[in-house]
């Protein structure tokens, strides 16, 4: 279970879920990516997951994922554990990328609940027990069922947590009566996987955030997670309050990949704001709203 007094959770404990740069022209940018890496990592990262959700992981192919986690290794191994968002829908072919993954030199995987599919409790647990079972690399599972459609039960994930290979949790169920029985009744590393929801979720026992804001304020989520962890919460309810207005901007106008690409550009992290179909770039109305969110949390271009 999430303990203050653990200074050390083998994931980290601020973990930005990393964008995937492109080109102007749609086309994997692995330099981007690299430069992306140790920026975060140099600005309070000790933790990366890459090609997840935000990572825009459904229209990468195989090879695009295993050459960004070849990359991000190379970028940052070492300085800070390189998590690879290996989850998908169909559980054989999400075993084998997981494999590919872990040739690649990653230090965990993610998987997230299978979407569409919608199984049952028992196909979601066997889904996962089966991919975990695919290598030796630690698994942080991702509960998300706003992408998902199907939770994963707590009873599931409690079960779940006797697998030796699964060793976390990427709670964005935002159902905090579902996190604290996880919490009460298992030793996984609980990660907030909602950005606003990070202060309630270390307060119950969480050691940390997957965290998509976290592209745009790093230091200031470092502050956060240190504060909650070291059990200062003046402290960590005040970045929490200064950190409202960005996670604004970031999480609520339009997809999480398309603002923090657009934000990062602005702020000369990355060279293009370019995503992938089905996403699109924002407008100048939307644009305008991310702005104005970003100046109120003293962010202005």
């Amino acid at each position: 279970m999430g303990d203050a007094s653990m200074t050390e959770p083998f994931f980290g404990t601020m973990i930005p879920a990393m964008v995937t740069p492109f080109t102007d022209d749609g086309e994997l940018d692995v330099d981007a990516a690299q430069s992306l890496a140790t920026h975060l990592v140099d600005n309070g990262a000790d933790g990366l997951v890459v090609t997840g959700t935000t990572g825009e992981t459904s229209t990468l192919t195989d090879d695009e994922n295993i050459k960004v986690f070849e990359a991000v290794v190379e970028a940052v191994g070492g300085r800070a554990k390189v998590i690879a968002g290996t989850g998908m829908n169909d559980t054989a072919h999400s075993a084998h990328l997981s494999q590919r993954a872990a040739v690649a030199g990653v230090d965990g995987l993610l998987l997230v609940t299978p979407y569409y599919n919608k199984p049952n409790q028992a196909g979601i647990k066997a889904h996962f027990e089966h991919i975990a079972s695919s290598t030796d690399l630690p698994v942080m599972l991702y509960d998300i069922p706003g992408r998902s459609v199907m939770p994963i039960e707590p009873e599931t994930i409690v079960a779940l947590a006797e697998h030796p290979n699964i060793v976390a949790l990427k709670d964005a169920k935002a159902d905090y009566q579902s996190t604290t029985i996880v919490l009460a009744n298992t030793d996984l590393l609980v990660y907030s996987g909602d950005d606003g929801l990070t202060l309630p979720l270390m307060a119950a026992g969480a050691v940390g955030v997957v965290s998509v804001t976290g592209h745009v304020t790093p230091g200031t989520y470092r502050e956060l997670v240190d504060a909650a962890n070291a059990g200062d919460f003046a402290t960590a309810r005040a970045k929490h309050f200064e950190l409202d207005p960005i996670q604004r901007a970031i999480m609520t106008h339009v997809q999480g990949a398309v603002a923090a690409k657009t934000v990062l550009h602005w702020q000369g992290i990355i060279p293009s704001p370019r995503v992938r179909l089905p996403l699109v770039a924002v407008n100048d109305e939307e644009a305008a709203i991310i702005k104005a969110d970003l100046a109120a949390g003293g962010i202005t271009f």
